[in-house]
């Protein structure tokens, strides 16, 4: 109902809600005393918000206000994260036959929507819920835009359930209102008072006045009494900002739903430790729930996203926390830490038994050939190079970061050393025994030390200058295992690394080219031929090394390079001191000068 003004032709409106009606442009004289469509879907999408509800159905006239209020409804669910199931509207028309009816029916009742917004006049409402099969439908919700009597409307035994929820315009008794009106119509558009309750009236932008909604709960008793409640309201011009209230606990919902508060969600909700997969060529509503990756977490409900961890933190088993990283290191306690270290500690003993039987049996032809001294030498630099792989064991601090590479670094020189003043020994040995040669001079045992010493030296440059410029230091490595931290050395100077390993190669490759061109000299001098294959064991243990090394991470690059002192050191051992204790244990007619000399 429109009443014209006395002044200016202007019209105040106290029922309609059309949205065509709130351009000020186009109507510039026109008010009204109830809101505009635009707040109404505002609300709607509130209580949807409230409930969880994501997954619902629009029914609507097709008139131009109805049409654009559902647009704008359906914008502002869809920028909310919801998404519509179907929008179904009416034409022009008293009556909804039989075959539209069941039509509504089938759609409604096959969707998983379970929330349907009825937007539309009384009278196409009153057209479909005289279909009783429709309103009937079981587990669904019905929201209206509008207040109207279901008892006087449908008779109770239509059948009625207690599934709806009403937005109704507040109505508020204005004192004196109507007198103001009339006595006031020209300066109509800059109202606003205070009323004796209190309460703000005024007119916003587009002439609609700034007024909120109730929401209603309809609902039947047993003995067939309507009964309205108030249970929530929405003004979005409520000055102390509660714009959206609603008390679960006073809504009666029909028995007929198996949850309540009900719930209408195309998919179900993504627990935490899982993320959203939106279904392709589906609505972003309609997802598959998939686990996080490994490092990744979701801690609420309905994540589009996985959330990585940091660098010192893992996810857990289930995926929704982050938890603190396992600190891992090849330990003395697990299985291969106490494996290399017994390895170690035979190989150290037995390493000593040969020593000592060296020791006693050293006024022995075979102890006594090709420099005693330099066996000495080599025997106890092996010792050490099977005590230093234990550095290696156990958890990295700063002096065993350092220890471990220069100890490693100066042991196997003087073993490589005392190994390649043998084999220049042995040639010079053999031959030193022709008449005139001139190489007796070199059978000092000076030049013996001379050559250990100088070559050493240069390696402990090496280690000196790796020491004072970029030292070795302990490092936490965030990345090689995944969900551990790996307390492990840095080796500071990669090039330093290299340059003392390379430096190894060099001298095992020319004890091994020494040995080599001497391994067919005669009998009495073939520790040439023992040391060729000690060193091209060893040789071939650090080339298998290197792409070993370079290819493990973590803990177990430790583990490589322990292996490989133990088998390189086990095999200077082996090849050059077990066949010299065969001969001192269990071929004692073979360890007598005699038989060393003979040709």
């Amino acid at each position: 109902m429109v009443i014209n003004s006395l002044l200016f032709s202007q019209q105040i409106s106290y029922s309609s809600e059309n949205l065509i009606m709130s351009d000020a442009v186009s109507f510039p004289y026109f008010y009204r005393t109830v809101p505009s469509g635009l707040p109404l879907c505002a609300g709607i999408v509130k209580l949807l918000k409230h409930f969880s509800w994501t997954w619902v159905i629009i029914m609507a006239s097709d008139d131009d206000s109805s049409l654009r209020a559902v647009q704008t409804l359906k914008d502002e669910i869809v920028q909310n994260g919801g998404c519509i199931a179907l929008i179904e509207t009416f034409g022009h028309t008293n009556n909804i036959s039989p075959k539209k009816a069941q039509n509504i029916y089938d759609k409604i009742h096959a969707s998983s929507a379970n929330v349907i917004i009825l937007y539309m006049d009384r009278q196409y409402v009153v057209n479909l819920y005289h279909y009783g099969h429709i309103r009937k439908i079981p587990g669904k919700v019905w929201i209206c835009a509008f207040e109207m009597d279901f008892l006087s409307t449908f008779p109770l035994v239509l059948g009625v359930r207690n599934n709806t929820l009403v937005f109704t315009v507040a109505k508020k008794n204005i004192p004196s209102f109507s007198k103001f009106i009339r006595e006031i119509h020209r300066y109509l558009k800059n109202v606003h008072f205070k009323n004796i309750l209190g309460e703000h009236i005024f007119f916003d932008e587009n002439a609609d006045i700034a007024i909120g909604y109730n929401i209603i709960n309809k609902f039947f008793l047993p003995n067939g009494t309507q009964i309205h409640k108030t249970v929530g309201s929405f003004n979005p011009f409520d000055p102390l900002g509660q714009y959206f209230t609603i008390n679960e606990t006073m809504i009666v919902w029909d028995s007929a739903f198996t949850q309540i508060p009900p719930q209408s969600k195309c998919s179900q909700s993504c627990s935490p430790g899982f993320r959203k997969l939106i279904r392709k060529g589906e609505d972003v509503c309609c997802y598959d729930c998939i686990p996080c990756p490994e490092g990744e977490i979701s801690n609420q409900t309905d994540m589009d996203n996985c959330i990585k961890c940091p660098d010192d933190q893992w996810s857990n088993q289930k995926r929704y926390a982050c938890i603190p990283k396992a600190i891992t290191f090849l330990s003395y306690e697990e299985p291969l830490g106490i494996a290399l270290t017994l390895i170690s500690i035979l190989f150290f003993l037995l390493n000593a038994g040969i020593l000592g039987i060296f020791i006693h049996y050293r006024d022995t032809p075979t102890v006594k050939a090709n420099n005693r001294n330099l066996s000495y030498i080599l025997l106890i630099s092996l010792m050490l190079c099977f005590l230093c792989s234990l550095i290696f064991i156990g958890r990295p601090e700063k002096l065993t970061c350092i220890l471990r590479q220069t100890a490693f670094g100066m042991t196997f020189s003087i073993s490589l050393s005392s190994v390649l003043a043998k084999t220049i020994t042995v040639v010079i040995a053999f031959h030193a025994t022709k008449p005139g040669s001139k190489l007796r001079q070199w059978m000092d045992f000076k030049f013996s030390y001379s050559v250990v010493l100088s070559c050493s030296f240069l390696q402990a440059l090496f280690c000196f200058f790796w020491f004072f410029t970029t030292p070795p230091f302990p490092y936490r490595n965030m990345q090689s295992e995944i969900g551990a931290i790996v307390i492990e050395c840095n080796e500071g100077s990669t090039i330093a690394f290299y340059c003392v390993l390379g430096y190894l190669g060099f001298l095992a490759g020319i004890s091994f080219i020494v040995a080599f061109l001497a391994r067919n000299l005669p009998d009495s001098f073939n520790e040439a031929k023992h040391i060729t294959f000690s060193m091209l064991v060893f040789c071939s243990v650090w080339i298998a090394f290197i792409p070993t090394y370079l290819s493990t991470r973590g803990k177990y690059m430790v583990a490589v390079e322990v292996f490989a002192i133990l088998a390189s050191s086990s095999g200077l051992l082996g090849c050059i001191f077990i066949p010299k204790c065969y001969i001192i244990l269990l071929r004692p007619e073979r360890n007598s000068r005699k038989y060393l000399t003979k040709k």
